[in-house]
């Protein structure tokens, strides 16, 4: 039912990429990490056709500790990338480089803060903690912390994403990731930690947008709509759908992944409101709005972590999102 609804949709409300011949336009989206839940809608949409429904070809290519794939964007190798949160896209316009932000997967930002129940009940009483931050977390998200909400520089020690001075002090808190240190805590930890998402103390940058060059835009509109609006339904379809392709290609893709650990982050984006929540639901999923994103630029140039002056607006574009596709999808 999911597939013929999508393949319909897509049919109905996409321009089509497609020649009359049904020639397919062959594109790569390289994602940022291995293969994972997080990235399930898109290979939802490769696994039940929603892409080759409007006529692309597309190859999912992983990201991983020594590989870049947003450097083969910049170089024309690939036409889709995986971003992270919109400090990202802020910087890109920052260095005169052309990407653009045209979907954002997450609404909400999955990074967390880790306690020991009992300790630190509340995301207030983490300020008595000592924090494990790592050094990227230190210079974008925990600069915020400590201009919106008091935190120290003297509180926060690096994390080197070793979970084990965490397990053995109940004084430590633990940067993470919403569906990976949490899942990890409880397996070998043997205790449900308290998890606070930084998004729901109000970081409130998009996550995992889809990027493209300024370029592809410009010359392939249609191209950009087709993934676009293929990962849109795909991301219903993975959520709320039968996501058994999908899944099986994430297993093949990266070997260290386990269906218990799929069916963790599954249940974690949804519960948490991940990826279909905010704007996403008036919206669709993949929404983008000025408020937001200004928001967030306003936040961050408070916080230290940016320059003002930047052309912010030049980051992102509504032009393929906010047009409530698929949102029948969503089971009432």
């Amino acid at each position: 039912m999911y597939r013929t609804t999508a393949l319909a949709l897509t049919a109905g409300l996409m321009a089509s990429a497609a020649s009359a011949d049904s020639h397919l336009t062959q594109v790569t989206f390289g994602t940022n990490w291995l293969a994972q839940a997080e990235h399930g809608g898109f290979y939802q949409s490769v696994a039940d056709g929603t892409y080759e429904a409007c006529g692309l070809d597309v190859e999912i290519i992983s990201g991983g500790p020594q590989v870049n794939n947003r450097a083969l964007l910049l170089a024309g190798r690939i036409q889709f990338h995986m971003g992270g949160d919109m400090l990202q896209a802020f910087n890109a316009v920052a260095e005169d480089i052309p990407v653009v932000a045209v979907m954002a997967t997450f609404q909400k930002h999955p990074q967390v803060i880790l306690a020991h129940p009992g300790v630190a009940d509340s995301w207030e009483e983490l300020r008595d903690l000592t924090l494990l931050i790592g050094d990227n977390g230190f210079t974008s998200f925990y600069q915020w912390m400590i201009a919106e909400w008091g935190f120290t520089v003297e509180q926060r020690q690096p994390y080197t994403f070793n979970p084990a001075p965490f397990l053995a002090d109940d004084q430590i808190g633990m940067q993470g990731y919403l569906s990976s240190e949490p899942y990890l805590v409880e397996t070998t930890g043997g205790f449900t930690p308290n998890v606070f998402l930084i998004a729901d103390a109000g970081f409130g940058s998009y996550a995992t947008t889809v990027e493209t060059m300024a370029s592809t835009i410009e010359e392939s509109p249609e191209v950009v709509e087709c993934f676009v609006n293929g990962s849109i339904l795909g991301w219903y379809n993975y959520l709320y759908g039968d996501n058994a392709a999908a899944n099986a290609m994430i297993l093949e893709a990266n070997p260290d992944m386990t269906q218990d650990k799929i069916d963790y982050a599954i249940g974690k984006m949804i519960e948490w409101g991940i990826v279909d929540s905010g704007d996403a639901l008036t919206l669709g999923i993949g929404a983008m709005t000025e408020e937001v994103i200004g928001g967030f630029y306003a936040d961050m140039v408070a916080a230290g972590v940016i320059e003002d002056g930047i052309d912010w607006q030049a980051s992102y574009t509504t032009q393929f999102v906010n047009q409530g596709l698929g949102m029948d999808l969503r089971p009432q």
